[in-house]
């Protein structure tokens, strides 16, 4: 059965607006899943579609331009379509069924998306291949291929030896944590899995919790928008399954020999001589691509040229069919053979059945060739630094003792890899797991949230060494030396010891043994620079730093002697500043809101609450947990899981945030698997007719920003902003405190069928403000209070959370003299007439302080009519008169 052309499927969602779609076949559900999707993250899909394509700096502005250069010159979308094109019959539908859904419902989601006004944006059209081209812009630096250049600067300038100082995880790269216990220690007798996949925290967030059923399968997990399928992080009841990056090395950089020939060409030297290299003008951009790979850095008419090499374009594959098989998963043997045709990014995976099985693996292409490609650049024109194959998939390793941990350190993928983490997260969850005999789902996730920081510990030895310090940095050592090594966010001494490191950082980054590595990100594509800056790589490897010979040990110890003064000096006199004071959240947004005020966080980069932030330079956290997950195999309903904003992408929605505080606090939300406990919502198909939601009214204010009304769109997701306003106290009067959301749209969706009452959503620089509603008076109750006048027309104010409106000084008046602006000008109106309740004593200073006079109290008679029930009200009356 279809629906306006669209396979038909159920659509229901939980107290938290997850989505958990049901269909009647597989292809059916992956069309559902796009569909959603595009209603609920429409703005985030065509940002990363434009980012993949290169183009997302016409909209985003000169910030995006150079991901857009690197996007085109690494021709991400041409190996998109390759692998597209080289996929099986089967998987090839499920992806275009897929993208069928998204090209289903993104204009509904378009409409919904302040950020498509804000910034001119209109929605496009998804090709079969968009997914994966989705895929690998998202993954394309997982393995943190432009550490090679940070290598190669460190050997010329400093020689081979050196580049071990500098051997830990580093800028750019993402990490994750995850740990399983079997049966014999899970309380309800099957195993546990549970985890963190660390990446750079975006707003809305690069996981969708989702659950996809069909009589073929019934997956929960983790899906990334834009890709069909749940591929990092699944529980399909019978099993389930987790991975985390496995710091392999599979990308490779060359240094290419590059001329013009006289016909307008361009030739690359190789093993064999001079030969022609293919080129071709992408919108303004050369993109040249040798034997070796496609140029990333410089040109034929640069000294120098560096190649990308990658699997997914050599290969032509990015695992999409793996992605497929695993929904159809039911036991560990099967998620294994899936995993076996998973290609990039290369991860390690965690897999647990209720039969006993248990997976403990590495998935993912790795070319084989020289050891020296994974350290540095190295010459295309060299024979022997070719690929020679794949490697063979690694050995499965033991789960010894019934659990196995995960964290990125060195371990099964260390044949693999240059670098990886360092030990302290794996360590600190394996002792934390031998300290009880059985785990359930809540004991599993108090894991997620320990930051003790056992990084912490050259720094400390060398301040206890400290003698002849002023008093001031005596006590201020003294505390440190007795702090329990924890980071967290209501710790003074963590602070302090914070800022003791930064000022360390500092100074190492500017002694005269490393003074060779400054100033090397001006050589390099902006987009490289993360990894070529002195201070983050100083901070990253700054145990190695503190305890390698490189620098002198008595300067070691001088530098943090000169932070302990520094931090002391400027801390006196402090009533005491908590970490989390410095340490809050700073999440990539496409549109970035300066005005926004993060929260405090717990954790750091190197505990197992990972928040990472770099140190020197800022003590925010732009990496964390993107999400967290326990997985029970004995009950699937007693799983957990949160992410760090909400299940919808849609600013301002009932949903966009909700989930912050609690993962804030390290609390997970259930997993709901009876469809009975699911709210059923209508999906919109393609035969429903996207809203027409054209602004009518748009005002720039000076010092707050451009103001526009847009009808409010009862099918969309202003009613889930409604929703949660007129349920705060604070809204009582509107009457709509106890009803639910769907009587809240009943509401609005009737409204809309009248010429006497009109909705609008206020948004300022497209975030929803407030909900303004005029009306004719002589169609309301409120003319039996008074003598209605031609020209009047009646306003009811409703001001969303302060939060919204950044909480700036003024707004609520700026705001009023728009909607009177509005009514007098727009609609030719004479007279405004108002009737806030009489007891909302600031609504009503409001009104008289914005041009309103008062013609005292009036009592709004009780309306019972079959669309609604108005109960009696005192109201004060106020008119505003042109």
């Amino acid at each position: 059965m279809t629906v306006g052309g669209a396979p038909d499927f159920e659509l229901f969602r939980d107290a938290w607006g997850i989505p958990h779609l049901r269909a009647g076949d597989a292809a059916a559900l992956a069309y559902a899943q796009g569909h959603v999707t595009a209603l609920d993250r429409a703005w985030q899909l065509e940002v990363e579609r434009h980012r993949m394509l290169g183009t997302s700096a016409a909209f985003l502005g000169d910030e995006a331009a150079g991901w857009d250069r690197f996007a085109r010159q690494a021709r991400l979308a041409d190996t998109a379509r390759r692998c597209y094109a080289a996929l099986d019959e089967p998987t090839r539908a499920w992806v275009a069924a897929y993208v069928d859904g998204v090209n289903g419902g993104l204009a509904h989601g378009a409409a919904r998306a302040p950020e498509f006004g804000r910034t001119g944006l209109a929605p496009g059209r998804w090709e079969a291949w968009t997914p994966l081209g989705v895929w690998l812009s998202t993954h394309v630096l997982f393995a943190g291929f432009p550490g090679k250049l940070w290598r190669d600067e460190v050997v010329r300038r400093l020689g081979p030896d050196a580049v071990e100082l500098f051997a830990t995880d580093g800028p750019g790269t993402s990490g994750s944590n995850g740990w399983l216990v079997d049966g014999a220690r899970g309380a309800g007798g099957a195993a546990l899995i549970a985890g963190d996949p660390h990446r750079f925290i975006e707003d809305p967030g690069v996981y969708q919790q989702l659950r996809l059923s069909c009589p073929e399968f019934d997956v929960a997990g983790l899906a990334v928008p834009g890709v069909p399928g749940i591929g990092h992080f699944g529980h399909a009841g019978g099993v389930a399954w987790a991975i985390t990056n496995a710091m392999a090395d599979y990308q490779d950089l060359y240094r290419e020999r590059l001329r013009r020939t006289g016909d307008g060409g361009v030739e690359a030297f190789g093993p064999g001589g001079w030969y022609a290299a293919q080129v071709h003008d992408d919108d303004g951009v050369e993109v040249v691509e040798t034997e070796r790979g496609v140029v990333v850095i410089g040109g034929p008419d640069d000294e120098e040229a560096v190649s990308l090499r990658q699997p997914a374009r050599v290969y032509e594959n990015l695992g999409f069919a793996a992605m497929r098989a695993l929904l159809h998963a039911r036991t560990v043997a099967d998620v294994d053979r899936a995993f076996d045709g998973w290609a990039e990014p290369v991860n390690v995976v965690l897999a647990a059945d209720t039969e006993g099985g248990l997976l403990h693996r590495v998935a993912g292409t790795v070319p084989v060739r020289d050891p020296e490609n994974r350290v540095r650049v190295v010459p295309a024109w060299e024979e022997r630094y070719a690929w020679r194959g794949r490697y063979e998939p690694l050995p499965r390793a033991d789960v010894a003792g019934g659990v196995a941990v995960m964290a990125n350190e060195r371990s099964l993928a260390a044949p693999l890899g240059a670098e990886f983490a360092p030990p302290h997260r794996a360590r600190r969850i394996a002792a934390l797991l031998g300290e009880r005999a059985t785990w359930d789902a809540d004991t599993m996730a108090d894991i997620h949230t320990d930051t003790e920081l056992a990084s912490a510990t050259p720094l400390l030895e060398l301040v206890e060494r400290l003698d002849g310090l002023s008093a001031e940095a005596a006590e201020l050592r003294a505390s440190l030396l007795h702090w329990d090594r924890r980071m967290a966010a209501g710790s003074v001494r963590a602070a302090t010891y914070a800022r003791v490191r930064s000022a360390v950082v500092r100074r190492l980054a500017a002694h005269p043994a490393l003074a060779p590595l400054t100033g090397l990100m001006p050589a390099y594509p902006e987009i490289f620079r993360p990894w070529l800056a002195l201070v983050p790589r100083v901070a990253y490897g700054l145990e190695n730093l503190l305890m390698a010979h490189h620098i002198p040990y008595a300067d070691r110890l001088s530098a943090v002697r000169e932070a302990v003064e520094e931090t002391a000096e400027a801390t006196a006199g402090e009533p005491g500043t908590t970490w989390g004071e410095l340490h809050r959240l700073a999440p990539w947004q496409a549109l970035h809101d300066p005005d926004a005020d993060w929260p405090a966080l717990d954790g750091d980069h190197d505990c197992v609450l990972s928040t990472s932030s770099v140190p020197g330079l800022s003590d925010r956290a732009a990496r964390g947990p993107a999400a967290r997950y326990v997985w029970d195999l004995a009950r699937r309903e007693n799983s957990r899981w949160i992410v760090p904003f909400g299940a919808s992408g849609v600013p301002g929605s009932a949903h966009h945030r909700d989930q912050l505080p609690l993962w804030l606090r390290g609390e997970l939300v259930p997993l709901v698997t009876d469809f009975a406990h699911l709210t059923e919502e209508t999906p919109m198909t393609d035969a429903t007719p996207a809203p027409d939601l054209t602004d009518v009214y748009e005002k720039r204010v000076d010092g707050f920003g451009t103001f526009r009304l847009t009808p409010v769109d009862p099918a969309g997701a202003d009613i889930d902003v409604l929703y949660a306003w007129v349920r705060e106290e604070r809204a009582a009067f509107w009457g709509m405190t106890e009803i639910g959301c769907d009587d809240v749209r009943d509401i609005y969706a009737h409204m809309a069928t009248l010429d006497t009452h009109h909705a609008y959503l206020v948004r300022l620089d497209g975030r929803p403000v407030a909900l303004f509603q005029t009306y004719e008076p002589e169609a309301d109750r409120v003319s039996e209070c008074y003598e209605v006048r031609d020209g009047d027309v009646g306003v009811h104010l409703l001001v969303g959370p302060a939060e919204e409106s950044g909480g700036v000084r003024g707004f609520t008046g700026a705001l009023v003299d728009v909607l009177t602006g509005y009514a007098l000008d727009e609609l030719g109106r004479q007279r405004l007439v108002a009737e806030p309740d009489a007891r909302n004593a600031k609504a009503i200073a409001l009104f008289a302080r914005t041009g309103f006079e008062s013609a005292g109290e009036i009592v709004l008679p009780e309306v019972n009519l079959p669309e609604v029930h108005l109960p009696a009200k005192r109201a004060q009356l106020a008119f505003y008169t042109r």
